[in-house]
């Protein structure tokens, strides 16, 4: 078996243990924020407004408590559905991500290391 043979979820593991070591990348609050924030930078990428986003924000934390199995599904639906109707490679934007974050891991160190304690807020880039 080859290294794409493998299911992507499982090739981004070892991926977030060099980047990140144990404690971080198994951390669940830090990851629903890292999400979190990649999904608000890719709808506002499509143009969502900042408006939009809080009122969605204010209308999910109405609502009960969703079933985390179950949400992670909308998620992958609504993803693929937003990529056909963007016109966008939801696989071939994966595997180019990954590829891309397996070379900036020195970067994405020194970003985690700016990154204030006990925050949803991430890190500042040094490159920026």
């Amino acid at each position: 078996m080859t290294y794409k043979d493998e299911p992507f979820q499982a090739r981004v593991a070892p991926w977030m243990q060099a980047c990140f070591g144990e404690m971080v990348a198994g951390d669940a609050e830090e990851r629903n924020y890292r999400f979190l924030e990649e999904a608000i930078e890719l709808v506002q990428s499509c143009g969502a407004t900042s408006e939009s986003c809080h009122q969605l924000v204010d209308y999910v934390f109405g609502r009960p408590v969703g079933e985390p199995h179950q949400e992670v599904g909308g998620v992958q639906i609504t993803l693929a559905a937003l990529c056909l109707a963007q016109g966008l490679d939801m696989d071939a934007a994966g595997e180019d991500e990954l590829a891309r974050v397996w070379r900036k891991i020195p970067q994405i160190q020194a970003k985690q290391a700016t990154k204030p304690l006990s925050s949803p807020l991430p890190g500042r880039d040094p490159d920026e």
